[in-house]
């Protein structure tokens, strides 16, 4: 038994009536389905992924004007198209398999459980070292799980080794999304807005379809000269696998080194940075922790004065074709070849003027520094470095409503700077004394005097003085005090 994934229903969703069923690609385009439900946040956003690849793959729009003409769901018009690709979307049987192989290859046969990112190796399982990653989940996978595993293995791969190669964008990278909806919105509306503007591919653009480019001598793959963007984008095949089926259940995958190693790729779904300018773009990926306002630069919100990043496609072409909406921020923080943390949050899309962006990188930049200035002043108070991050993790968290306060003061024309600066002092002076001046006549002598000269040198960096309270003056573009001039000899 296979499964094709273009002619069969594999495809979890919800309803508009809260229902779940089992859909084939096409009907994506049904007003009445509203999102994947797999039961686990990485696949939803891979299945979201994937199917804004089967329209970009099968029936892109042309461009701008092409997409807004085609905004309303034609479902007939998509099974028609997505009809030609069938051949190339079986996931077990004879000739070519999504994303695996194009030959059958020989190795040793490990569980499917290795298709999940979140899962132990199998260096991790023989160690007993797997305390934040999981062994045996998965002895057998039924074929739409391990579908939908494979797609999003691939497209998020870790390191796995030598020769296991990542993916397009390096192991666990930063995705966003642009979501249109309010109110009554469909899948359909999340998918189309997404989907870059460009000519359809072909069966053959896609990897599996051909000999794998294996990279053994350290070959890389480039993205076709003078293509913006190729269907390989989204169907990317780093790691060499195949699966091992049995009846309807995938029960192995055999695994060889060397996939495909993809260099100067652009996924319009991640945001890029450079070091510095005219060197290459690299993906970026998300920090372990919550997702706020402190992360925005870059990912949500354009820097106007930096040159270093660059916001997802998907988010850089939404203000030549609507306004609005909200941003889908997920993806894997990963520490080498361990996942730390899987990140899933949703932020505004930020609809500002270029003075409204630079005094917004402005705020951020301010509250930045003062995250700094708080952590170093909690040395004397908290031994630990993790206590004292996680003290800074606290300080933008309880300062996010007010940032956002003054996030609408910029939509209106006016600057908060100095109302931000009020509210970076209040609540970081008031976090250190809370932890610092507790029970501190129980203290050492020299570590009071010590703790008293940090909350001193806090203060003064809120009126300007020192390293960090010149950052964060300049960054709200405030004058910095004037220096008193030497008496006279």
């Amino acid at each position: 038994m296979t499964l094709n994934l273009i002619e069969d229903p594999w495809i979890a969703v919800r309803c508009r009536d809260g229902s779940r069923r089992t859909i084939t690609p096409w009907q994506m385009a049904l007003p009445e389905i509203v999102a994947p439900d797999w039961h686990r946040p990485d696949f939803d956003i891979a299945c979201l992924e994937l199917l804004i690849g089967l329209v970009f793959l099968a029936d892109p729009p042309a461009d701008v004007t092409d997409w807004k003409r085609r905004r309303s769901a034609d479902p007939a018009r998509l099974r028609a198209r997505l009809a030609a690709f069938a051949p190339a979307f079986n996931l077990l049987g004879e000739g070519p398999r999504f994303l695996q192989d194009f030959e059958p290859i020989k190795g040793e046969e490990s569980p499917p459980d290795m298709l999940f990112i979140d899962s132990a190796g199998a260096n991790t399982a023989r160690n007993n070292a797997d305390l934040m990653v999981h062994r045996g989940r998965y002895p057998a996978l039924d074929l739409p799980e391990a579908a939908m595993a494979l797609y999003t293995f691939q497209a998020f791969a870790p390191s796995g080794g030598a020769g296991n190669r990542t993916s397009m964008r390096g192991g666990g990278p930063l995705v966003t999304l642009l979501d249109p909806r309010e109110g009554q919105g469909s899948l359909w509306d999340l998918i189309w807005a997404n989907v870059p503007c460009c000519q359809p591919g072909r069966v053959e653009d896609l990897p599996w379809m051909r000999p794998t480019r294996v990279s053994d001598t350290g070959r890389q793959s480039l993205p076709p000269e003078g293509a913006l963007f190729a269907p390989e984008a989204f169907f990317g095949q780093p790691r060499r696998l195949r699966l091992v089926g049995e009846g309807d259940r995938v029960t192995g995958v055999i695994q060889r080194p060397y996939g495909t190693n993809y260099a100067l790729w652009k996924h319009p779904l991640s945001p890029y940075y450079r070091m510095k300018p005219g060197t290459e773009w690299l993906p970026k990926h998300p920090r372990a922790g919550r997702f706020g306002y402190r992360n925005w630069l870059g990912i949500v919100a354009e820097n106007k004065s930096d040159d270093l990043s660059e916001l997802a496609l998907c988010l850089r072409d939404w203000n030549g074709r609507q306004g609005g909406g909200s941003v889908i921020v997920a993806g894997w923080a990963m520490d080498n070849m361990k996942p730390r943390d899987f990140t899933l949050s949703v932020q505004p899309v930020l609809d500002l003027t270029d003075d409204g962006f630079l005094r917004l990188a402005g705020l951020i930049e301010a509250a930045e520094a003062t995250g700094v200035a708080l952590r170093g002043a909690l040395d004397p108070v908290l031994a630990g470095g993790e206590a004292r991050e996680a003290e800074r993790e606290t300080f933008f968290a309880e300062t996010e409503t007010r940032f956002q306060a003054h996030l609408d003061t910029i939509r209106a024309g006016g600057d908060p700077a100095a109302a931000w600066l009020t509210d970076l002092r209040t609540q970081a002076m008031g976090q250190f004394e809370k932890l610092a001046f507790a029970s501190i006549e129980t203290r050492e002598t020299d570590r009071m005097q010590q703790i008293f000269e940090a909350w001193k040198f806090l203060g003064l960096a809120f009126a300007g003085y020192g390293k960090q309270g010149k950052a964060i003056f300049d960054a709200l573009n405030l004058p910095l005090p004037e220096k008193k001039k030497g008496k006279a000899a």
